[in-house]
C-alpha cells in the first residue's frame, strides 16, 4: 500500500484574527478550534494517514490552513506565493517539511500570486481559480511547472467565495460537486453534480470509498451514501467561521 502523509499545523494563538473575505465576522472559539484540529488530525490517522505537523507559525492567524502554503502534484512541491502579503510568512517552515518528505521544490514568484486553495487536482486536469488571491501570472508559472509531469491546467472563474475549492472539490470519480450558489461557472466541469448545503461542496479523499466532509453539510453527506460513498465527518465550525474547510486544514502527500 502507497505511503498517504498529510502536513498539518496547530491553529495560531490569534486564528480569531484571520482574514475573512466574503462572509461577516463572528467570534472564534480558539479553545473548541484547538479541539477540533485534533479531532480532524485523529479523523485522518485513523484512516491510516501519517500526520506529519509543520513547526506552528504563532504570529500568522491564517496558518492553520496550511493547505494554501503549496501545490503538490507527482514528486514536485510548488511552493505558493500568497494573495495576501501577511499570509506569506506561512511558506517557508512548510516548505521545509515538504521537502523533508523527499520532495523537489518549485516556487511561484513575483509577480505571481497562488494559494493553494485555488488548485483542484482531478486526475491528470489541474483547475486554477482566477480572481480572488490567485492572479494569471501565478497560474502561467504553475502550468510551467507541472506541465512536464503531464497536467494539464485550467484556470477558472473565481469572484463569489475565497478560494476556487471554497467552492467546488471532487469526488473520487472525478465527477466535481459544489453548491451551485457560489459556483461562477459550472459547465468549466465535464462532469458535474450540485450538492444542497455549502459545507457540502469539501470533501477530502481518504481512500476507497472513503470522504472527510463537514458535519455541517449532513444532506450532502446522505446524497455521497446514495452514491456508494461512505462519509467520515467532523466538525470544523470554528474554521468555518474563518472561511476554511476540510481541504484547507491539511496538505496530502499521496505515494
Amino acid at each position: 500500500m502507497a505511503t498517504i502523509r498529510a502536513l498539518v499545523r496547530r491553529p495560531s494563538p490569534r486564528l480569531d484574527e484571520g482574514l475573512i473575505t466574503h462572509i461577516e465576522r463572528v467570534p472564534v472559539d480558539k479553545a473548541l478550534a484547538a479541539r477540533q484540529w485534533q479531532q480532524y488530525v485523529d479523523a485522518l490517522a485513523a484512516e491510516g494517514w501519517e500526520c506529519i505537523e509543520v513547526p506552528s507559525a504563532d504570529d500568522c492567524p491564517d496558518s492553520v490552513f496550511v493547505e494554501d502554503t503549496m501545490v503538490v502534484f507527482g514528486d514536485l512541491a510548488v511552493i505558493a506565493r500568497a494573495g495576501a502579503d501577511e499570509r506569506r510568512p506561512e511558506a517557508a517552515e512548510a516548505e521545509r517539511s515538504v521537502a523533508a518528505q523527499g520532495y523537489r521544490i518549485a516556487h511561484i514568484t513575483e509577480p505571481g500570486t497562488l494559494d493553494g486553495g485555488d488548485v483542484l487536482k482531478v486526475g491528470t486536469t489541474v483547475y486554477v481559480g482566477l480572481g480572488g488571491r490567485t492572479n494569471q501570472a501565478g497560474i502561467e508559472q504553475l502550468r510551467e511547472q507541472v506541465q512536464a509531469l503531464g497536467a494539464q491546467v485550467i484556470a477558472v472563474p473565481v469572484h463569489k467565495v475565497l478560494h476556487l475549492k471554497s467552492a467546488v472539490t471532487a469526488l473520487p470519480d472525478g465527477t466535481v460537486i459544489g453548491y451551485e450558489p457560489l459556483v461562477d461557472d459550472p459547465t468549466v466541469f465535464p462532469s458535474y453534480l450540485a450538492v444542497p448545503e455549502e459545507a457540502g461542496s469539501h470533501v477530502v479523499l481518504l481512500g476507497e470509498n472513503r470522504l472527510l466532509m463537514a458535519a455541517s453539510a449532513p444532506k450532502s453527506a446522505e446524497l455521497f451514501r446514495a452514491r456508494g460513498y461512505e462519509p467520515v465527518v467532523v466538525d470544523i465550525s470554528e474554521f468555518e467561521k474563518l472561511e476554511g474547510c476540510v481541504t484547507c486544514l491539511s496538505v496530502r502527500l499521496r505515494g
